[in-house]
């Protein structure tokens, strides 16, 4: 699973010129979904956004997370972080999982960003959405699943 995450000022998603979804100051998240990925790393990688300090504490210090400054998330699904563009300069999709078991993994990790007490607005799964988003710093970070998962060099 990856997420893109970028530190925003506000952030909103329309779905065929109708708002769907809209925050404040928080996270803009691009989620992707490969076949690897279960409920488990969906929560493992929510927790992981959700705790990231990367908002200012009063010394200037990126040390504070979307508790600490009452962020919020808009999470918006986003197949193509799982394309590859190794031959040719078609893109090839085939790490993406299928649209229903995305979708679950998707939901469950937006479940968990709101079980660590965060709100989550959400996209709408599978449609074509204008995303709208001022980014703050710019601050923005790639978690991938697979590099949480691998341990750290001593």
């Amino acid at each position: 699973m990856r997420a893109l995450v970028q530190r925003v000022g506000r952030a909103s998603v329309r779905v065929d010129g109708e708002p769907v979804a809209a925050i404040g100051a928080g996270f803009l998240v691009l989620l992707g979904v490969t076949h690897a990925d279960d409920e488990a790393v969906a929560e493992a990688l929510a927790r992981k956004v959700a705790g990231l300090r990367v908002f200012e504490d009063e010394n200037g210090k990126m040390n504070l997370d979307l508790a600490a400054v009452g962020g919020e998330v808009l999470c918006v699904s986003q197949f193509t972080l799982y394309g590859s563009v190794r031959k040719g300069r078609r893109p090839s999709f085939t790490e993406a999982a299928e649209p229903d078991r995305a979708a679950a993994l998707y939901e469950r990790f937006c479940a968990t960003v709101e079980g660590e007490g965060v709100r989550c607005a959400r996209g709408r799964f599978g449609a074509h959405m204008a995303v709208e988003s001022v980014n703050d710093g710019p601050v923005t970070l790639l978690v991938d699943s697979e590099e949480l998962e691998r341990p750290r060099r001593a």
